[in-house]
């Protein structure tokens, strides 16, 4: 059975990403995106939602990010859904949340324009998405994989 599992989103981040490093030194930010969407009901009235949603990013991406993003900022993701369960330690039931977890990631806009917000990346040519390559595993014959491919660390493992 054939499966796809791809989610491209254009919004602002919701608060200063959080830069960690596991315990063997890989980068991990997590970060907060809004998306919004206009629409109009049948009865003509103007209406906006918003849709707020939990990304991971790993490796060098996640120093880029952490780097040149601020509160605020545009930032356009492609990654894939992860869904996360576990027992909630104080009530015993079951808890799951679905965020992404970033694949490539391009800055949007020109904070130049925008009143030249702290953490702008410098004048010149804005970094290229981060896309580390490793050779072929025999796991992953789709071709080359990224760092945020498999299995994050454990939870334990992520000084969250």
């Amino acid at each position: 059975m054939a499966s796809f599992n791809k989610v491209i989103l254009l919004g602002n981040l919701t608060r200063d990403p959080e830069l960690r490093y596991t315990p063997k030194g890989q980068a991990v930010v997590k970060l907060g995106l809004a998306v919004n969407r206009r629409y109009t009901t049948e009865a003509g009235e103007a209406r906006e939602e918003v849709t707020f949603i939990d990304i991971d990013a790993w490796g060098k991406q996640a120093e880029l990010i952490a780097q040149y993003c601020k509160k605020g900022r545009p930032l356009l993701v492609e990654g894939r859904l992860k869904l996360d369960q576990w027992d909630d330690k104080n009530t015993g039931q079951k808890v799951s949340k679905l965020r992404v977890v970033l694949e490539t990631f391009q800055f949007v806009g020109d904070n130049r324009q925008e009143g030249g917000a702290t953490g702008a990346p410098p004048a010149g040519p804005r970094p290229a998405p981060a896309r580390p390559t490793v050779p072929k595993s025999p796991e992953s014959p789709a071709g080359p994989a990224t760092d945020s491919d498999g299995p994050p660390p454990e939870e334990d493992d992520v000084p969250f």
